[in-house]
């Protein structure tokens, strides 16, 4: 994606962008993998639930990983009955619970007790069990799954007997990771304190959390899962997410004032860290494009909303920026957009996707009536954004 001639045609911003030739490489480098390893690969609807992209999917993936109800009906529209889709959460509802297994094709308990009180309104999903493997590889404690006292599947210490009916098992302890090491330590660990023998099943799913397109050799991977199908004669699952669109998504922006403050300039943009929210929530600095470690104007870029915590970071440039230049954050395709709130009543940024010639197309936007819609307001007859 030529970034000069984004910026110099986009519409208007601030914008959040999709790179369709990165997103097509994502799933190429996913699909080559699901062939060579014979395993079926799902896209986790968590990183961005949007219909243009799970449409995109079609011909590349096996099916879509949710973890709600919601999740569940919009991966049922598009998926069909031809594709699977699988739900774990520790949020399953008792009311919803019939719907939910009349929309899944595979369901992962994440307790003992869950199982036992929505079991017999399974239908005819594919039940399993999701484990805590007790293998932690996550610096953050906010990231982990396996952190003290996790809420996240069944420790495997207290799973002594599994019932009949469950033909799965389903575990997830990793994020961002850019090696197979940690997962193949947890596939050798459960082989080794599994009071049962993994040929009991008839499926497995290894999760999500590895960054395929950061991992330069596969083979690993690939040898673990084979092994998995011939020597348990397991059906193998992996759910990528933020491997398949966090480094195809882009956020413009527009400075919109610049000022000094304690000697140091200020430049506010006309997004904030409420399009981005795990910028504020783990204190993350995003990538910006313009930046240059050698740059010689230092300058903190702030969100436009009243919080005093807005803040991007301080980041350099090559010559000193001014209202009305754009700028680009990079790698915010996941867990950014669908977490983004209208906080201080600034809208959602535009949604344009991007294809390999340059051509820029609008996927989704948002107006005034929105916001008005979602505090209340059914009437409004303004047609203003």
């Amino acid at each position: 994606m030529d970034i000069k001639q984004l910026k110099a045609n986009l519409p208007s911003t601030p914008a959040f962008v999709l790179d369709e030739d990165q997103l097509l490489a994502n799933l190429t480098e996913l699909k080559t993998i699901k062939q060579q390893a014979a395993c079926k690969v799902l896209y986790s609807v968590k990183a961005l639930p949007l219909v243009w992209f799970m449409n995109l999917t079609k011909g590349y993936l096996d099916g879509f990983s949710v973890s709600s109800l919601f999740e569940a009906r919009l991966a049922k529209e598009i998926a069909g009955d031809e594709r699977s889709i699988h739900i774990t959460t520790p949020g399953l509802r008792d009311e919803e619970f019939l719907e939910i297994s009349q929309l899944c094709s595979h369901i992962s308990f994440n307790s003992i007790n869950q199982y036992q009180r929505l079991t017999n309104t399974a239908g005819h999903s594919s039940l399993g069990l999701r484990l805590n493997p007790g293998r932690s590889f996550a610096n953050d404690l906010r990231y982990d799954p396996c952190r003290p006292n996790s809420k996240l599947g069944i420790q495997i210490s207290s799973l002594k007997t599994v019932p009949d009916n469950i033909e799965g098992l389903h575990f997830h302890n990793v994020f961002s990771r850019t090696d197979y090491l940690s997962l193949d330590e947890t596939v050798a660990h459960l082989k080794k304190v599994l009071r049962f023998n993994l040929s009991d099943f008839k499926w497995i799913n290894l999760g999500g959390g590895y960054l395929y397109h950061q991992i330069n050799n596969h083979q690993t991977l690939i040898d673990l899962i084979q092994q998995l199908i011939i020597e348990y004669k397991l059906e193998v699952f992996i759910e990528p997410g933020k491997a398949l669109v966090g480094n195809a998504g882009f956020i413009v922006s527009t400075i919109i004032d610049c000022f000094d403050s304690d000697d140091l300039q200020v430049c506010v943009l006309d997004t904030s860290v409420n399009h981005n929210p795990e910028v504020f929530e783990y204190q993350r600095k995003p990538d910006l494009l313009e930046h240059n470690n050698e740059g010689q104007y230092p300058c903190l870029l702030a969100g436009s909303s009243c919080l005093g915590g807005d803040l991007f970071g301080e980041y350099r440039f090559d010559t000193i920026p001014e209202v009305g230049d754009r700028l680009v954050f990079a790698n915010v395709g996941a867990y950014s957009l669908v977490k983004a709130s209208r906080f201080n009543g600034y809208n959602f940024p535009d949604l344009y996707s991007v294809d390999k010639l340059g051509d820029i197309k609008l996927i989704n936007s948002s107006h005034y009536q929105d916001f008005g819609k979602q505090w209340g307001n059914n009437e409004s007859n303004i047609n203003d954004r």
